[in-house]
Formats: structure tokens, sequence, C-alpha cells
């Protein structure tokens, strides 16, 4: 039990800012219903058979959208998992905040003990967990990709620290599954994070001197992680050409910015940009504050933690810099970092570097203070947050309200097809209408991405479906593959179709493309090569214990 005393302490502490999960109804944030309306979407796709949902049917006014396709799936699989075990969509989606908020923690406790001491995890821990920015992505923003998010970093310095033991070999499937969790839960932290995953590699390969298999491994299971979750990112990224994304996004970084000021100190508010806070912590600035110091202890020591500890150090700095309207002409030169559209978005990495720096300090104690200064530093992180973990109040929508037609889509309309309007605005009167000719037409089967209609035709006929084109919908008449025009500026972005005079029967669906299947095929190979490995490593533990 003494083993697991502070990861208990973690566990417990991560209980309080979430007692405002329990109460019904959900919290009122920026994004928060729209989450829970695409979750029911994404659910009703899979509940039609789709392991991969791609097409959120009711979204859009009805008239569907393929923001499912570009948007973080990893949460919205795990609240389906909790709906299909009988939680409305709303408590699915609160159980998610909450769980991963939990996991959060209890990761960067398992990486940070794996080289500290235990009582500087569990401060490292915290201070992860009871940082503003963490109740601005919970309670302000309602963001659930980058709070699910914050699950994995930890989780892959763990592996990469464990790569250079032999005492772990379960580290390539632990590295896999958490570098396959970072980007199946947000699309820019991925980004972010990929040269932190670079820099911690290379320090422990100075540090520990494991050898040339050592870059193997760690390439192994970062290849696994992109092949595991290839099914969402490829199609993602070479499809988005199809959107709205590089239009609505363009130089939106340029309004985003802030100011020095405000990350020392910004009161709570529950506004947008420029009005919810941006604080680090006064308990991460007060660690940052006396680091200079303990880098310094750690060099005189020869422990070559120090060299983290900088590099941490300075990382803060550049993060926070970028953050500032002065760092504009990077941006503008450096154009991947406008893929993280806000900038303010990069205390994602803050939160992750003060709380290594603060483990790091507590560390430097001498054991006889650790005690002290850990129960102290646990009083302070409550206290200064006290006010953040608080939901300014709560919608109390039927369930209905999300899993019928629903007025929005979750995003600021950059996953719109680039042929189409950015938003609806109306509902559609039918589902499907004859636009030209005379013809009848009969509904016989729908669901999210299929729907077959018996038409009748006194003439060739022009028969509209209400739904968004987008690469993947397919119109067959009789059997035989049907041209679909979707650029008619009456119906603009809608699939229309000709079916000739006589009786038919027509079916719409929505299928994957030859790069989706690709990258089903490629996720599919990866699941079975991982399988197969995990069985292997159990086997062969199973059989050297029994001999």
């Amino acid at each position: 039990m003494k083993k697991y005393y502070w990861l208990l302490v973690v566990v417990i502490s991560s209980l309080v800012p979430l007692v405002d999960l329990l109460r019904p109804g959900f919290p009122l944030t920026h994004d928060g219903i729209d989450h829970v309306a695409r979750i029911a979407n994404f659910y009703n796709a899979l509940n039609d058979g789709n392991l991969i949902p791609r097409w959120a049917a009711n979204l859009n006014w009805g008239y569907g959208h393929p923001i499912l396709m570009f948007l973080y799936p990893l949460p919205s699989y795990f609240a389906s998992l909790f709906h299909f075990l009988g939680a409305t969509f709303v408590d699915s989606t609160k159980f998610v905040f909450a769980l991963a908020y939990i996991a959060s923690g209890i990761s960067m406790y398992i990486w940070l003990q794996s080289f500290l001491s235990r009582r500087a995890a569990c401060i490292g821990a915290l201070a992860y967990l009871f940082a503003p920015y963490r109740f601005v992505d919970l309670y302000v923003r309602g963001a659930i990709g980058e709070h699910v998010a914050f699950i994995f970093p930890p989780l892959i310095c763990f592996a990469i620290v464990s790569s250079a033991h032999k005492k772990n070999p379960h580290s390539l499937i632990i590295g896999a599954v958490a570098v396959a969790g970072l980007l199946l839960s947000h699309n820019a932290i991925s980004l972010m994070f990929l040269p932190v995953m670079v820099l911690y590699t290379i320090f422990v390969f100075f540090k520990e001197k494991p050898g040339k298999i050592f870059f193997l491994k760690v390439m192994a299971f970062a290849v696994g992680g992109f092949a595991l979750s290839a099914f969402f990112w490829l199609p993602a990224f070479f499809e988005g050409k199809y959107t709205l994304r590089d239009i609505v996004t363009k130089n939106e970084y340029k309004s985003r910015f802030e100011t020095w000021q405000r990350f020392l100190y910004s009161s709570w508010s529950y506004g947008g940009t420029g009005y919810f806070s941006v604080q680090v912590g006064i308990t991460q600035w007060i660690g940052i504050a006396i680091s200079p110091f303990v880098i310094w202890r750690y060099y005189v020591q020869k422990n070559k933690i120090w060299i983290v500890g900088l590099v941490t150090l300075i990382m803060i700095g550049i993060t926070l810099f970028l953050m500032t309207a002065d760092s504009q002409f990077i941006w503008e030169k450096l154009t991947i970092l406008q893929k993280f559209q806000f900038p303010w978005r990069l205390l994602t990495l803050v939160v992750f570097f003060s709380a290594l720096l603060l483990a790091l300090v507590i560390n430097n104690f001498k054991e006889r203070l650790q005690l002290f200064v850990v129960s102290a530093v646990v009083v302070l992180l409550l206290i200064t947050n006290i006010n953040y973990w608080h939901a300014k109040g709560y919608s109390n929508h039927p369930e209905s309200y999300y899993t019928s037609i629903y007025y929005g889509t979750t995003d600021t309309g950059e996953s719109a097809p680039i042929w189409s309007v950015r938003f609806m605005e109306k509902e559609p009167k039918k589902p499907t209408e004859i636009i030209d000719g005379d013809a009848i037409i009969s509904e016989e089967f729908r669901d999210s991405v299929t729907r077959t209609y018996l038409v009748s035709a006194n003439e060739r006929s022009r028969v509209l479906e209400n739904t968004l084109y987008f690469p993947g919908w397919k119109v067959r008449v009789d059997g035989q593959d049907a041209p679909i025009e979707f650029q008619d500026q009456r119906y603009r972005g809608l699939i229309t179709y000709f079916v000739p005079e006589g009786k038919h029967r027509v079916q719409i669906s929505f299928s994957e493309t030859k790069l989706r299947f690709v990258a089903d095929m490629i996720s599919i190979v990866a699941i079975v090569i991982l399988v197969a490995y995990a069985v292997y490593l159990q086997t062969a533990i199973l059989w050297k214990r029994s001999r």
C-alpha cells in the first residue's frame, strides 16, 4: 500500500474538481453541447454498422456533415461505449471528461516516478492537473479533444524511457497505443508534442546509453502509433483539401495572441479569446522562479537531469513568446504553426513543461524536507485554483435534442465542403424531392449513410437529395452508378441526380474512398501485429515463469 500512497493522493485530489460534473445537465461551455450532439451522431453511425463513423447525418440542420472525418474520434468512441452501457449522451460525455482528467494525472505520475521520487512525481502530476488552463478546457471551452489528449504525452515519455531498459518489454505496446491515442485525441496537440518526443528521445539516449536498438524501438512504436491511427489522420490530412479549412482558418491566429501580463495573472472568465484566463498558475510560476537554482544544483551534483530542467525552462520561455504578438513574424514564416489555429493553444505545452519543472524542483529537496514541502505545495495548488473548477451553469436539454436534427456542426465551418455554403440556415422541407420533371418518389429505407427510394417517373426527372455532397457519396439507379451534380448554385453543395422515365430503385450511400480504404487496411494490419506481439510477449513471460 505504501508503494501506491502518493498515486492515491493524485487520484483522490483529481476527484475534487469534478464535483460539478455530478449535477444534472451539461455544463455551459463554448463547445460542450455541440460535442454531445456530435457524439450522438457518432454513436448513431456506429449503431448503423459503421465501425469508423465519418458522416454526421443529423448535423448542419439535417443536411449532414463530414466533420467526423476531421475531428478526433477517440473521445467519441469512449462516450459511445458509455452510452451503449446505458448512460445518456450527456452523462456519457461527462464520464469522458471526468475519466480523462483522472487518467491524465495517473499517466503523469507513472512517467515521473520512473526517474524521480514518488513525492516529486505526485507534485508533478498535481501540477499537471491543477493548472488554470486545464479548467479552461473543462469548464470554459468544453474542449473534449484537448482534454483527452492530456493523457498521452506522459505515457509516450514513459514508453521512451522504458525502451532504454530491458525490464519493460511492453514499452513498444505502451508507446504505440499512446502515440495513436494522442493522434486520435487532437490533431493540433499531436503536432505540438512531436518535437518534445524527439528531444526527450535524444536526452534518454545520451543519459542511459542504451545503444542503437533504442532508436529502433522508439521508431517502431512511433510508426506503430501512426499506423494504428491511420484510419483517421490519413483521410483527415489528404481530404482536408475538399473543405473550407484553409479558407476559414487563414490568418485567424493574428487576432488570438496574448500578452505577457496575462500569463502572470488574468482574471477568471467564461468568455472567449482575450477574456478567459491564460495564466500559467501561481504555484507553477513559483516552480519556474526557483528552477534555475535547482538546475544549477543538479549540474553541480553531476546529475544529468539538469539538462532536462534547462531545456524545459527554455521551452517554457519559447512557448510563452510564441503566444504573444511579438512572435507574429515567426508564425508568418513557419506556417506549420498556423495549424494550431490559436496561439494560446500552446498553453498545453506550458502545462506539461511547468508540471515537469515543479517535479524536478521538489525532487532536489532533501528527503527530510520533502514531506513538508510537498504538503505545502499541495495546499497551494488547491487554494490557488479553488475558484476555477466550477461550471458557469447547466443546460438541461432532453435526449432528443441531441439525437434529432441539430442546428450546428461543432466547428466554425472549417470542415464544410469547399463547394457548399459554410453553414446551412434552415431545415430541408423533405429529405428528398423532385426538382425537375414529373415523378413520384417514396422512401424505402434510411439510416445515417444509406437511403433507398422507389421512383416512378413519367419523364426524365431530376432528384434533389438534401444531403451535402462529399467524396464517398454514390448514387446507384437500378444497380448502376449515376452521375452526381453538386455544384448547381440553386442547390449549392447538395446531391442531385437524374432518373430516366419509368420505375426505378435508387440507392444513395456513403462509402470509403480508395484513400480511406487503404488507411483502414493499414490500421487493421497494425492492430493484428500489435495483438500478435502482445500475445507473444505474454506467452514468453508465462513460459519463462514455468521453467
